[in-house]
Order: structure tokens, then sequence, then C-alpha cells
């Protein structure tokens, strides 16, 4: 290794380096690993799930994107928005538990692929659900969402790296 030992060079290079760090949006803040984190190197693009969902059903995949929104009531779910559509990635409530904070920030989000098939009624329902986490008026009698069935793919997260977060659990 090659040493400059010439009068603050090294305080020079620190201060450059502390420099462009904070200057960095996201730089200085430590990434959240939440649950069992992220094993895999290679990142499946979100486009190319949805347009094949079933060719991936089972598979334990990697995705990343921007974190779109977050369950505002237990953290129990992220929505990860990426080239060409979101998915997402719901974990066990209070095993996993995204921050808040999360939403904005880029997220690796591990898991398996798979198909909630719902009836009307249970669509409605589970649309009806995610308006009440968020406190918003949803009319069920009036939903204009077709006789079903319904389909959704999401990953079924078993872990997950959030980057430059301040906080979460897992």
């Amino acid at each position: 290794m090659l040493r400059d030992n010439r009068p603050g060079t090294s305080l020079a290079a620190l201060w450059v380096s502390l420099s462009l760090a904070l200057a960095m949006p996201g730089f200085a803040e430590e990434a959240v690993i939440l649950g069992e984190g992220v094993t895999l190197e290679e990142a499946t693009p979100i486009h190319a799930i949805l347009a094949d969902p079933d060719a991936f059903l089972g598979q334990t995949v990697r995705i990343e994107g921007g974190v779109l929104d977050v369950c505002p009531m237990k953290g129990c779910w992220v929505e990860v928005g990426g080239e060409g559509g979101s998915l997402r990635v719901k974990v066990e409530d209070d095993v996993i538990v995204f921050p808040a904070d999360a939403k904005g920030r880029i997220i690796a989000a591990q898991g398996t692929v798979e198909a909630v098939e719902m009836s009307r009624e249970e669509y409605v329902d589970w649309l009806a659900h995610l308006a009440a986490e968020k406190g918003e008026p949803f009319d069920a009698a009036t939903a204009d969402v077709g006789d079903g069935p319904h389909r959704t793919i999401r990953i079924r997260g078993t872990g997950a790296r959030i980057e430059g977060s301040s906080g979460g659990a897992g």
C-alpha cells in the first residue's frame, strides 16, 4: 500500500470524503436490514413478473425500486415501484415492520411470488380494508370492480434492505 506522509494530506482526504458523503442524499445514512435481509444477487424486474406472473409463482425473487407506499397501520406491506409497474410486498404482521419513513426511499425486497384469488365480495372487502387503513372513504355498495373473480400478484416477503432509512425494526 502506498502512503503519503506529507503533512495535511490525510486530513485533506478525510475532509473530501466527508464532504462528498454529506452532499449525497441518503449516502451518510445507514441502510436498514429487515427480516432475513436480501441474499439474492440479481433482481428480477417488476415488469417481467407482471407480464407473466404464472411463470414466477412459487419462486423466490428479489425486486428493487422505490417505495411508493407503506401500510400505515402495522407496517405489514410496502408497495415497490419500478420500471413497468409496482408490486406489493406483504409480510407477516409484527415479524417484519416496514417503517413509515421508507416511503420515497430505495428498497430491495426478497420473497416468494404468489397469486391471491378473490371473489368480488372478498375483493371489495379487501379494498374497504385498504381504505380504512388510510382513513379514506370507501362505499362497498357503489364499488365499480366488476363481477370477478379477482387476482392480485404480490411478493410474500422474507426480508428487505431499505437504503438510507433512519427507522425500522426487524
